[in-house]
């Protein structure tokens, strides 16, 4: 099978959101690897500290709509589980962003594009990415869509 013409176009399909800032979604997928080696790319880890931040809010309102009455020594660790690196990670895997990282060549060679660490890492950064395109009302259904997988 012939990879898509357009590889940005099948993410955004699967995250279901049309980038209007394209470039958001490209710094998302740039690992500081690449950033290294290309002095003038932004890499994604500042998009992922704001992924972070908008991940855990995300998943602490699903939790507490879905379960009101349950105590946070009950939430806390579910909430833990379901932002953990592994669920990310698992997360990044099934929208296929491993492929399209941009990664300096010995972080390629290294496997980067199926690490844990990385993979987390660049779902973080397309969440916070999708945060600076339309806020939460953008930001919820996808994380709605990946928690059920």
């Amino acid at each position: 099978m012939a990879p898509p013409a357009d590889p940005l176009a099948a993410v955004e399909a699967r995250l279901g959101h049309a980038f209007g800032d394209r470039n958001l979604l490209l710094q998302a997928l740039t690992h500081r690897s690449y950033a290294n080696e290309h002095p003038s790319t932004q890499d994604n880890e500042g998009l992922a500290f704001l992924g972070d931040a908008v991940l855990q809010l995300v998943v602490t309102e699903q939790l507490w709509q879905a379960t009101p009455g349950d105590a946070v020594g009950v939430l806390t660790p579910r909430r833990a589980e379901m932002v953990s690196g592994v669920s990310l990670a698992r997360w990044a895997a099934r929208l296929e962003l491993g492929p399209l990282l941009r990664l300096g060549r010995g972080e390629q060679q290294q496997g980067g594009q199926v690490k844990e660490s990385v993979l987390a890492t660049a779902l973080e950064a397309v969440l916070g990415a999708l945060y600076l395109e339309g806020g939460l009302p953008v930001v919820r259904p996808v994380v709605a869509s990946l928690t059920l997988w």
